[in-house]
């Protein structure tokens, strides 16, 4: 049966190859776009997670049903022991503290609303490798005034690097307290509003502002962003669950979520046009080397074979097709993501973003293998019904096309 129908599908070569170019065509546009996909999405994820969120963070787990004026109560109140703990294990590579705040940023002028982290300058630079610094440099040691302003709060306040500004905040008593810094530097993330809204400045500046000795989040690094998960369930087990709470990056990233989803299903619909496409070009060639061959399978039948045989020959060849075509789409789709990826294609800034970056085309395995799967079962799909037909054909009708 398997040599008989490589015989067929070799016999007539022009439209077999015309038929392999169709599907073949399809399934390497579901590589080149399916590992763009993931490129965008992968690079959007570490962009996250080192400019802004750490792989994991650890709250009060209370801190979030209070109100940000009441910062003493959301407090971690000994981060040393849960640090070192984190610290221990082999997949964390570092551990840091922050203090989140509300704040109001004074330029000699008006007061802009902002949101204010402490940091931990020499940490968050290993941490921060896609924050870029569009001016200035990064804050320098624990102990310093200087305080680095994200690009939307340097363009409202139209501040620079070396101008002095007041930050304004509520201390832990309630208190109104005020502290005079240095800009040292002005940054660019991938979220624009994260940069409109966002000032850092060192931890101890922030513990002496809000008049606390404390921190509200611990921010852990991780050595591989696979192990997020991981650790998150280590981390639960380990900890006070009634005390303190373990978020994932991805937990904290509503736009990333919202974005997966989003190319997830335009990847998808691309999928059913894709699948279509093939149904549609495979079966024109199905249906015209059964009305072609209608004479070649009354003579088969007339000597002995069955309706079933047909149909069984007809599934055959275009498994065949659907192999060879979908295989040598596969590759070529792998080989121009190669070539590609090798060059880079520069793209604009996307929504909520000030910053463009360089695509890829990822070879992804489960996008691989559904993009092979599309091109088999689009193949055998159009040749099920032309099959049918020609194992249902009425011998003796069948016999008078060879006169």
């Amino acid at each position: 049966m398997l040599r008989l129908a490589l015989r067929n599908v070799l016999r007539h070569r022009l439209r077999t190859a015309l038929t392999l170019a169709a599907i073949g065509s399809g399934v390497a546009g579901l590589v080149l776009s399916g590992g763009f996909v993931e490129d965008s999405l992968l690079q959007l994820r570490e962009a996250t997670i080192h400019s802004q969120l750490g792989h994991l963070q650890i709250h009060r787990a209370d801190s979030r049903q209070e109100r940000s004026s009441a910062q003493s109560k959301s407090m971690n109140d000994n981060p040393q022991s849960v640090m070192t703990r984190v610290r221990s294990l082999p997949q964390v590579d570092d551990v840091m503290a922050r203090v989140n705040f509300e704040a109001a940023l004074n330029n000699g002028r008006a007061d802009i609303p902002v949101q204010g982290v402490g940091v931990q300058p020499d940490k968050e630079a290993r941490l921060g490798t896609s924050l870029k610094m569009i001016a200035g440099r990064a804050l320098v040691g624990e102990g310093g005034y200087e305080i680095l302003l994200g690009e939307g709060v340097a363009n409202a306040s139209k501040l620079k690097p070396g101008d002095r500004a007041t930050l304004l905040a509520n201390s832990s008593s309630g208190a109104l307290n005020t502290l005079d810094f240095e800009v040292s530097g002005i940054f660019r993330t991938f979220s624009k509003d994260y940069d409109a809204r966002v000032v850092r400045i060192s931890l101890a500046a922030a513990q002496e502002l809000l008049d606390l000795r404390t921190v509200n989040a611990i921010v852990v690094s991780l050595k591989t962003t696979e192990a997020t998960d991981e650790v998150a369930a280590l981390l639960r087990q380990e900890l006070d669950h009634g005390v303190y709470e373990t978020k994932t990056w991805e937990e904290l990233a509503d736009f990333y979520d919202k974005t997966v989803a989003l190319y997830r299903r335009q990847f998808a619909v691309l999928q059913v046009i894709i699948l279509i496409a093939v149904l549609l070009s495979v079966a024109n060639s199905v249906n015209m080397s059964i009305f072609e061959r209608t004479g070649e399978f009354g003579t088969l039948m007339a000597l002995g074979n069955t309706g079933q045989m047909i149909f069984r020959l007809g599934i055959m060849e275009n498994l065949l097709l659907g192999v060879i075509g979908s295989g040598c789409g596969v590759l070529v789709g792998m080989l121009l993501a190669w070539g590609i990826s090798a060059v880079g294609i520069p793209m604009p800034p996307p929504p909520n973003s000030n910053a463009g970056y360089t695509a890829s085309i990822r070879i992804v395995p489960w996008v691989v293998l559904s993009s092979f799967l599309v091109g088999l079962v689009g193949t055998l799909a159009a040749a099920i019904i032309p099959a049918r037909k020609a194992a249902q054909l009425p011998v003796v009708e069948a016999l008078r096309r060879n006169v």
